[in-house]
């Protein structure tokens, strides 16, 4: 309970790079050649919307390759074990940063002192440092490619 409220009430993961890596764990499950983004909207539960633009980014960002036309849909463009979280995370959400120090919208004047913001700043590191190994693949070998979102 602790990680679920860690995750979504602090914003570490967005729906956004949620989708994705479930959209891409999906892809990968999957032996055909490509799935189309219909199969994947119902499958996972994912409104239409969202999973096209996300599809798209992807395949801009070159984690997809798309095919158009009769049985053409999406497929990985690299190895499983090559697509990290952390792809998704720079991609969706730009960086991680559990404290911006901000007051009163406006930069903490206690930035460099703060003995808070020392502490913060190393879990960050910890958690960047975790959340740098996990992949496409191991999400699918441990058995969570299924979202933390799904069990709220």
């Amino acid at each position: 309970m602790i990680l679920k409220w860690y995750l979504y009430d602090m914003k570490l993961i967005t729906r956004n790079t949620d989708y994705a890596m479930r959209a891409l764990c999906y892809i990968a499950r999957q032996t055909k050649e490509s799935v189309s983004a219909a199969e994947m909207v119902a499958a996972l539960k994912i409104p239409r919307p969202f999973l096209r633009k996300i599809l798209q980014i992807l395949s801009g960002e070159g984690l997809l390759k798309s095919t158009k036309g009769q049985g053409g849909g999406f497929s990985l463009s690299s190895p499983k074990e090559k697509i990290f979280l952390t792809d998704l995370i720079r991609i969706f959400q730009s960086t991680i940063q559990l404290n911006e120090c901000i007051f009163k919208k406006k930069i903490c004047p206690n930035r460099s002192t703060c003995a808070l913001k020392k502490e913060i700043d190393g879990i960050e590191q910890e958690v960047l440092g975790r959340l740098g190994r996990i992949n496409i693949a191991s999400l699918l070998k441990n058995g969570k490619a299924v979202s933390t979102r799904d069990k709220k």
